[in-house]
């Protein structure tokens, strides 16, 4: 039997475990799914807005897939320590990492680090109810918040704090972010790019769902749209960019309606600074302009957006796994095809998929082929890899090692917890957001 660890069960570790349990060259393979959390599922759990209900439904299909029988969950397996690459590797005959970009990219600029700055990556694992985060941890006093970022996660965070908490209720969100966005003095968000809107990352259909909140407003300045080239005549763009630019185009030409929180779209503006003493009290901007090739350059003027709140969104990055070679420059795992190359050779039984492997790039479907390729290259390694012997079970290599697995069935308990929650809340089901709480729920007393 081909027995094959995949580190990671977000769309690309569940991907590539699909992939290389439907293969058919190799007809005897078990493949253990593995996950530092209690939960399966990764971003599309811990990262989609709890209000995109059609985009989480695709846990549905994530599920499918973990319940084939070739294919085991083990949550709550960290790889580190004594569990290091080459401890996991003497357990199987493969193992594929599909650890994603688990940080955010920073700005470097001053004051980056005051109270009030963080990066969007946290506020969304906050309300996401993911373990790692203080459920307490935003009080949302503030009332102007400043979006750094035009992508589809900037999108997310202003819509979730102009959307408020009351209209959350329905949604799956952990109880203390409910109420602290039901608490929040939020009135207006400023989401700002330094490009132009034909430039701008997010998708039309997220752009289109801020016009649909109940109480708020979108406002655009027409005087920026007009500082994009391809402004005044769309038609030679993308077609995502031209519907974007017709949308912003719309909001712009429509009048104030004085609803009680507003989103403020902001281009050509790059952060310089970030003002306040202990904590942030505004934000510094650049004016930038068109420099005729695609990109924007200085101009020199400067504007300043009072904020006392500041969630960065310009991207992911990888971190370094220990045991594994990285390229720092590039965030990535250096590899060819998936095979893990160790000074430029690859490194039997070593492979990855996903945004470890190629960069923070893509939609959720894009790691669908991205993991295929890497099966791919896997499975052709087969004969190789099989020639080398192997405890009977994995699974108690790893608990020798001092981990505690979570199985399918710990992740099922945690689901009936959750639904219950909810109903003691008169709610749907609700997230349990702490580690103790998760790992009580997967080892009820029996």
């Amino acid at each position: 039997m081909l027995r094959i660890a995949v580190v990671g069960s977000g769309p690309s570790g569940v991907y590539t475990a699909e992939a290389l349990a439907r293969q058919d060259a190799v007809p005897d393979v078990a493949v253990d799914v593995v996950d530092r959390l209690p939960c399966p599922y990764g971003l599309v759990r811990y990262g989609v807005a709890p209000d995109h209900e059609k985009i989480k439904s695709l846990q549905g299909n994530l599920r499918r897939v973990l319940e084939d029988p070739r294919i085991r969950f083990l949550g709550n397996v960290t790889v580190g320590g004594a569990l290091d690459p080459q401890a996991l590797l003497s357990l199987y005959h493969a193992v594929v990492y599909c650890v994603g970009a688990a940080t955010d990219r920073r700005l470097g600029i001053p004051g980056e680090d005051l109270a009030g700055s963080h990066s969007a990556t946290r506020f969304v694992s906050w309300y996401s109810a993911h373990p790692d985060e203080d459920p307490d941890e935003f009080v949302l006093r503030a009332r102007s918040a400043v979006v750094i970022g035009v992508g589809n996660v900037a999108v997310d965070v202003a819509r979730i704090l102009a959307r408020g908490g009351e209209e959350l209720r329905r949604t799956d969100v952990p109880d203390a972010a409910l109420h602290a966005l039901q608490d929040s003095r939020v009135t207006d968000v400023h989401v700002v790019g330094r490009r132009g809107p034909s430039q701008a990352k997010f998708t039309t259909k997220e752009l289109r769902e801020l016009g649909g909140l109940p109480g708020a407003e979108v406002v655009v300045r027409s005087d920026e749209l007009a500082l994009d080239p391809a402004y005044a005549d769309p038609s030679g763009l993308p077609p995502a960019a031209r519907r974007n630019v017709e949308v912003l185009r719309g909001w712009a030409e429509r009048p104030a309606a004085g609803r009680a929180r507003r989103i403020h779209l902001r281009f050509f503006l790059r952060p310089v600074e970030l003002l306040g003493d202990d904590a942030v009290t505004g934000v510094r901007f650049e004016r930038t302009a068109p420099d005729g090739q695609g990109r924007v350059a200085g101009t020199g003027l400067l504007e300043e957006i009072d904020a006392q709140l500041v969630l960065r969104s310009v991207g992911y990055r990888g971190v370094p796994l220990a045991g594994l070679p990285f390229d720092a420059s590039a965030g990535i795992v250096p590899n060819n095809e998936g095979r893990v190359l160790r000074d430029g050779q690859p490194s039997p039984g070593e492979y990855v998929a996903g945004w470890i492997k190629r960069g923070p790039t893509g939609v959720i479907g894009t790691n669908r082929p991205c993991a295929k390729q890497t099966a791919a290259a896997l499975v052709a390694d087969a004969p190789l890899l099989l020639a080398r012997a192997l405890p009977v079970d994995p699974l108690e290599g790893l608990r020798a090692l001092g981990a505690e697995p979570v199985e399918w069935s710990g992740w099922e308990a945690i689901e009936a917890a959750e639904a219950e929650l909810g109903r003691s809340l008169d709610r749907p089901t609700v997230k349990i957001p702490d580690w103790a709480g998760l790992l009580t729920a997967a080892r009820p007393i029996l």
